[in-house]
């Protein structure tokens, strides 16, 4: 594993207390609470980036032409 790099962070003052909290109360660091949850949001748009590169070859749908589909099916 590389080694910790350094960043300074200025969180709004209700989120910092909010954060030290939650880390007192998991008996972890903010950092660590800070870390995960980057580590989960960069998880999260990269699942995002794969399901657009999966669906790249499906047809454009207008708005309209979905309306117009799902009224059709009696959906609205």
């Amino acid at each position: 594993m590389a080694l910790p790099k350094r960043a300074t962070i200025y969180f709004d003052a209700r989120v910092h207390k909010a954060l030290r909290l939650k880390a007192a109360h998991r008996e972890t660091s903010i950092s660590e609470l800070v870390n995960q949850a980057v580590q989960l949001s960069l998880i999260e748009d990269a699942e995002d980036l794969e399901a657009f590169e999966t669906r790249r070859n499906e047809p454009n749908l207008s708005f309209d032409e979905v309306l117009k589909d799902l009224k059709r099916r009696g959906k609205i």
